[in-house]
């Protein structure tokens, strides 16, 4: 079992800057990847940005060259930059992660709301 919390979230005005965190505990050695995905009112959920254990990382077309995701491995850690943001970002983010099995591991969100 892996376990997910997320960290960060908030209300920015547009154009400002937040950095979402997600701490990953439990059976993290068998970790592939990791991602943050969001949920819209009236949305499907969709993915965000993801990293593999080799620092590949992947980004929707609506937050390349604004959202970067990295990872810190010492602290189990992964991070959401998110810069110049729109209030069409605002959503619930969740943090993602998949193990050598396939399976899925889910946080309970985090709100992140841009408006001014």
């Amino acid at each position: 079992q892996v376990q997910l919390v997320e960290s960060g979230g908030g209300l920015v005005q547009p154009g400002g800057s937040l950095r979402l965190s997600c701490a990953a505990s439990g059976s993290i050695f068998s970790i592939n990847a990791m991602g943050w995905y969001r949920q819209a009112p009236g949305k499907e959920r969709e993915l965000v940005a993801s990293i593999t254990s080799r620092d590949r990382t992947n980004y929707a077309d609506s937050v390349k060259g604004r959202f970067t995701i990295s990872r810190d491995n010492a602290k189990n850690t992964v991070y959401l930059q998110m810069n110049s943001l729109k209030p069409e970002d605002t959503a619930v983010y969740y943090c993602n992660a998949v193990n050598s099995m396939g399976d899925d591991y889910w946080g309970r969100g985090s709100q992140v709301t841009v408006s001014s």
